[in-house]
């Protein structure tokens, strides 16, 4: 049973050829990457397509599509791919006193407040290597061979705990010409353009509902489905927009935003560090790092999947 289950395995080098085809359409810059001919992918791919025993692309005038089957083994080829890897990288690094650590959290957290400060951490922990993945959404830690996750949203995660790092505080801000404008008080907003994230939308609602403003939104509100994309445009002065002071520690210091009005909100979601199982030794430090680094930090709790245990 051992030896046909091994003739299952997947040579890893087709495997590496489907998934530069499919992402390039075209065989022939598939080969200039992994510095093959065109017929040798060609023949690489016809060799996975006949162990799979179904087409994986289909070709049309020198480009090549997935098919649908073809489209489903990509995203799992592709996680296949990453997570070789992510192994290879940590075997390397635990030469000697050497760690990586595999992080994952959201795109613009990382940009914005974790990515400056990395290189204060290995001040404490000088042998580390960091690894830093921004997928968003909950995942399986451990298949993706992931350390620690810092998570936006509700303290739940299957095979991991969830420890409290901080509330979002949301601040109202302005940029350009609307920062000559004077804002007495809330309702000096209701009517004046907004930014939102196009995800969050009803984040002004909860903000006026906050003050004690009541009012509809029936005026000119701009969305985006990106932080930085909503930054850059409450800079040029297209409209107000409610951010998180973490995200804005620059405009803010620089006078390329300011805050409008001192009326601060915190969102109903907060930030968490998220630990699968059997990873809390690895990433204590680092964890023991970061809650230093985080300066408000109201009800701080621990909440798990597992375990009750503080970190």
């Amino acid at each position: 049973m051992a030896t046909q289950s091994r003739r299952d395995l997947p040579d890893m080098r087709l495997l590496q050829t489907f998934e530069s085809a499919a992402r390039h359409g075209n065989f022939t810059r598939a080969g200039d990457e992994l510095a093959l001919t065109q017929s040798a992918v060609s023949r690489q791919v016809r060799d996975l397509e006949i162990q799979i025993g179904h087409p994986l692309f289909e070709r049309n005038r020198g480009r090549v599509i997935t098919t649908p089957k073809g489209e489903a083994f990509l995203q799992e080829v592709t996680q296949l791919l990453r997570m070789a890897e992510v192994t290879m990288r940590h075997a390397k690094a635990a030469e000697g006193d050497h760690k990586l650590l595999t992080i994952n959290t959201l795109p613009t957290f990382a940009l914005r407040w974790l990515a400056p400060r990395l290189a204060g951490y290995l001040d404490k922990d000088p042998n580390t290597t960091f690894d830093i993945t921004t997928r968003k959404g909950v995942f399986d830690l451990t298949t993706e061979q992931c350390d620690l996750s810092i998570h936006f949203g509700d303290p739940h995660w299957p095979s991991a705990r969830c420890v409290y790092l901080c509330s979002e505080i949301v601040v109202p801000v302005a940029g350009g010409a609307l920062l000559r404008h004077p804002v007495t008080c809330p309702e000096d907003l209701v009517a004046a353009p907004k930014l939102v994230l196009s995800e969050r939308a009803h984040l002004w609602s909860e903000w006026f509902d906050r003050c004690g403003v009541t009012t509809p939104l029936k005026h000119l509100v701009h969305s985006f489905d990106q932080f930085t994309l909503t930054i850059e445009a409450a800079k040029s002065g297209l409209g107000y927009a409610l951010l998180p002071r973490y995200l804005v520690e620059k405009e803010l210091a620089a006078g390329d935003l300011g805050v409008v009005l001192d009326a601060p909100h915190a969102t109903q979601k907060a930030y968490y560090l998220v630990i699968p199982e059997g990873r809390e030794e690895k990433v204590k430090l680092f964890c023991d790092w970061i809650l230093e680094q985080v300066k408000f930090r109201p009800l701080a709790k621990t909440v798990q999947s597992g375990s009750s245990s503080p970190l």
